[in-house]
């Protein structure tokens, strides 16, 4: 990268080094700016050619300088001939005036190192075209090497040195001596235009008809700069010494075949022997063959053998030859035209211009844009030739780049945009207005100007045109420019059509008093809805439909047209609050009106109904979503509800309280208490229907586990007080059973042994069993002063077995309480284990004090007066349900032990003694079915 800087940095460096050096000190830099190198001509293209600009005007032009060291290896006497030869070329140039002829901006201007001047814009020589690259740049210029002669530019171009030296012999009585590719100039338009009078020879007698030429004898010690070209020279001007204007019409043949032949003269001379050269040239031309011209056209191949003719009197002069067939070329005609426009009125302008959109298709590029661009913008300077030029102008416009339209075009059309005085028209236009016409263009191509043309100058330049267009008088001009806009809407920005395009549409519908406006108006805005968002035409377009004060049916079907498509495009829509409020009753209002026919109504109430029933539809869909979520919202509101007073019951319910008693399972309620809780979450969002039918669910197995017991409380805890051990009641009754048996059965062998037995089995597997083994905390209550009636048995007579002696039994209780523990004499029986099952109602009478009712023992052998109470008295009715009952749920009420009043009653009511029955085994019997009876 670096050392490509550096290589641009030198080149540079060397070209303004040498610009600086040629142009040092010579009088034309004080007027002009000099550029860079970009040709080279002249004779032996000896003149370097570089664009320039004058200062005062920033005029373009081109100038020629000749640097003198060059010839620094000349003797001065050589050197001096070699200037006065150049100077005297380009002072002949600067007296000749033609459009022919390259045109001298300022003349010659001499300093101690080159030779200047100053001409029209120049491209290159035509000898640098084909392919001559002498004292041009390092590297050559791309557009000079890449440069291809197209055939309209090489026919025009031929015509137009013909018709320069038709002006030279004919006018101006002189020869040019020196015709060559070298001295042929291609300016910037294309033009060939002839220079090098270096060897011109005028007229002796130019009064004369016959123009009589002097020229030179040929000097081969001359400098080649003091000589003219001998490739292109006529063969009687060596040979012969002798010259007239058929010398020229000879080069003229030479070039021609050079530019058919990439840049070849026909012949080659030997510079050293001239003479010898010329003698064998004039032996081959007086026999031609046909092949040395094949490259030639042949429409043209004749003319050409006629002016390398070695009989100057057969060579056509040069009037005739721009009469030739060849020449009569198209293209070559339109341009010949243009060169001549200013010889031509308005009225042949106008028809030429009208005719030349067909023939600029079929030229080149280049020829068009160089060469008639400019002809045709030079022509808006004249306001009636506008509406002519201006179609052609805009159709190059569409072939040219966006640069070369910006640079090119745009300049010249920026001063045509801002006409706006209703200039009136000569007499062939005066049936027009100027301004409505190049409207009338300037909007058919507006979608061109709006593609090539910069932002900057659309807006400043552009749409102010536009706006003049619909606020024109004209009704024409404003029917034009409504019909026109649609095609170009999607290019104008945004922020533009909504300030400033949209109200003057609106304004022009208003307030004219045009129908045709009116509707066209309202089409304009309904063609350009879909570049507008839906919000802007809701609150500027749909409103504005109000205020139109007309209404004939086209009006009325251009409103109905606007609403329909606010109202079926995707992007935009009505909302259903516009509707109902604005759009329908507008609408409704409108479809009575007396003008419309039948098939305009029916238009209307189509459009109504649909309106109608989307609306009906989207306010249904938006009622069913109000009324599912507040469906949704209601129950949420209700579970969380339930879910609070599920809490309130189960932080007061008596459970807790029998938990709290019993240890209840805490992980348990803690975890339905987590889910509970985190069941109320989900009302804080919005949950579907699965969701909250699931959640409906969860709750109510919540809520029934949180009504159950616990399935396994815990053991209570003693107070450090309590120092009894507790027991198993049911191996407590089993003992008591086992001994009451064998103290039956060791007071000898009675009837219903067998029965006693059953009854021990009985009491071992009977359900009171089980209801007091699931009360295992409780057992302890159950010492050694219980006796038999507190578990409801019955004696049947005043012995314990009925047919037993009194005797015979009291000494068995005896031992069954003595063997329990019951012998200690001065000790109560502690019966406050059983305290914690009652309760708390009140009053409370502790076991203790019941036991300490009955009278105390007095001796190891005296009855417990439980058991005397069994043998006295018999045991009140007792149902065995209720006991069962009391196991699973604890019920006081359910069953009269836990109730202390019923407890303390049964201990001091007198019992009823039944009748005595004789016979042991009914005794046996009835004891059995009272063990029955208490046990199920």
């Amino acid at each position: 990268m670096e050392s490509m800087l550096n290589k641009l940095k030198s080149t540079v460096t060397k070209v303004t080094a040498d610009v600086t050096s040629a142009v040092m000190g010579n009088p034309v830099t004080r007027e002009f700016e000099v550029g860079r190198h970009i040709a080279s001509g002249g004779p032996g293209l000896s003149w370097r050619i570089y664009n320039g600009t004058k200062k005062s005007t920033k005029q373009e032009v081109a100038v020629f300088v000749f640097d003198k060291k060059i010839i620094d290896k000349y003797q001065k006497f050589d050197k001096d001939q070699i200037i006065d030869s150049l100077k005297k070329g380009v002072q002949q140039l600067t007296r000749l005036r033609h459009p022919r002829l390259l045109t001298v901006q300022h003349p010659l201007e001499e300093s101690r190192d080159c030779l200047a001047f100053c001409t029209e814009p120049v491209f290159a020589s035509l000898a640098n075209v084909l392919g001559q690259w002498d004292n041009l740049p390092s590297p050559v210029p791309t557009d000079i090497k890449e440069y291809k002669l197209y055939d309209v530019e090489t026919k025009y171009g031929l015509l137009q040195v013909s018709e320069g030296l038709s002006f030279l012999h004919s006018g101006v009585k002189m020869v040019h001596g020196n015709l060559t590719p070298e001295n042929i100039i291609l300016n910037k338009s294309g033009a060939w235009k002839i220079m090098g009078f270096d060897f011109s020879i005028s007229s002796g007698n130019p009064s004369e008809q016959e123009p009589k030429y002097t020229c030179k004898e040929w000097d081969p010690n001359l400098p080649p700069l003091c000589l003219p070209n001998p490739e292109y020279l006529a063969p009687e001007y060596i040979l012969s010494v002798s010259c007239d204007s058929a010398s020229d019409m000879y080069s003229l043949g030479v070039v021609m075949h050079a530019v058919f032949n990439e840049g070849k003269p026909i012949f080659q001379v030997n510079k050293q022997d001239i003479f010898k050269s010329f003698s064998r040239q004039l032996d081959q031309l007086s026999r031609l063959s046909p092949a040395a011209l094949t490259q030639i056209p042949e429409d043209v191949r004749d003319h050409v053998k006629m002016l390398l003719s070695v009989t100057p009197t057969v060579r056509p002069d040069a009037d005739q030859m721009t009469k030739i067939p060849f020449f009569d070329d198209m293209g070559a005609v339109t341009l010949q035209y243009f060169d001549s426009l200013f010889q031509r009125d308005n009225l042949q302008k106008s028809q030429f211009y009208k005719g030349l959109p067909k023939v600029l298709p079929k030229l080149p590029k280049r020829v068009v844009v160089f060469r008639i661009l400019p002809a045709l913008t030079s022509e808006f300077v004249n306001p009636d030739m506008v509406p002519f030029v201006l179609p052609n102008v805009l159709l190059i416009a569409e072939e040219c780049t966006k640069d070369e339209y910006q640079r090119l075009i745009l300049p010249e059309l920026i001063p045509v945009f801002k006409q706006q005085e209703p200039v009136q028209a000569s007499n062939m236009l005066s049936d027009s207005c100027l301004p409505r016409q190049i409207l009338l263009i300037f909007l058919q191509k507006m979608d061109l100007l709006l593609t090539k043309t910069p932002a900057e100058d659309i807006k400043n330049s552009v749409l102010p045109m536009v706006y003049r267009a619909l606020e024109a008088p004209s009704i024409q001009i404003q029917e034009l420019c409504l019909n026109i806009i649609p095609t170009f809407a999607n290019l104008i920005d945004y922020p533009s059509m909504k300030n400033s395009l949209i109200p003057r549409v609106k304004t022009a519908c208003l307030q004219t008093s045009s129908l045709a406006v009116r509707v066209n108006s309202l089409v304009c805005l309904g063609k350009i809805l879909e570049y507008l968002d839906k919000w802007f035409v809701i609150d500027e377009i749909l409103p504005f439909l109000q205020q139109i004060p007309s209404r004939e049916p086209a009006v009325l079907m251009g409103i109905l047209g606007i609403y329909k498509c606010t109202f079926t495009h995707k992007k935009l829509g009505i909302p259903k609050e516009h509707l109902a409020g604005k759009s329908l009753p507008h609408l409704v209002s409108l479809s009575i009106d007396n003008n419309l026919n039948l098939n305009q109504f029916n238009s209307f109430m189509a459009v109504i109904r649909d309106m109608l029933s989307r609306m009906e539809a989207e306010h249904k869909t938006k009622l069913e979503q109000l009324h599912i979520m507040q469906e949704q919202q209601r129950s949420l509101n209700i579970s969380n509800q339930l879910n609070q007073s599920e809490e309130t019951k189960s932080t007061s319910s008596p459970g807790n309280e029998i938990d709290n008693i019993f240890g209840g399972n805490n992980e348990l309620n803690g975890k339905e208490n987590g889910s509970s809780s985190m069941a109320s979450q989900p009302s804080r969002v919005s949950l579907t229907m699965e969701e909250k039918q699931r959640l409906a669910r969860e709750q109510e197995q919540a809520a029934k586990l949180r009504s159950q017991q616990p399935l396994a409380p815990q053991t209570v805890k003693l107070t450090p007080n309590t120092t009894t051990q507790t027991k198993d009641l049911t191996s407590s009754l089993m003992t008591n059973m086992t001994s009451l048996s064998n103290l039956s059965l060791s007071s000898g062998p009675r009837p219903g042994l067998g029965q006693g037995g059953a009854v021990s089995a009985g009491f071992a597997s009977g359900p009171l069993m089980g209801s007091m083994g699931s009360m295992g905390t409780v057992s302890n209550g159950f010492n050694s002063g219980m006796n038999l009636a507190s578990a409801g048995i019955r004696p049947s007579g005043p012995g314990v077995y009925g047919g037993m002696a009194t005797t015979t039994s009291t000494p068995n209780f005896t031992s069954l309480t003595q063997n329990q523990g019951l012998s200690q004499p001065n000790k109560a029986s502690d019966m406050s284990t059983l305290d914690s099952l009652f309760g708390p109602q009140k009053p409370k009478v502790s076991l203790n004090q019941m036991v300490s009712k009955s009278a105390p023992v007095t001796g190891p052998v005296a009855p417990s007066p439980w058991v005397n109470q069994f043998g006295a008295q018999p045991a009140p009715q007792v149902n065995p349900m209720a006991m069962a009952g009391a196991s699973g749920g604890f019920g006081m009420q359910a069953n009269p032990f836990f109730s202390p009043q019923n407890f303390s009653q049964s201990i001091t009511t007198p019992m009823a003694t039944p009748a005595a029955n004789t016979g042991v085994l009914r005794q046996s019997a009835s004891v059995n079915n009272d063990l029955k009876d208490l046990f199920g």
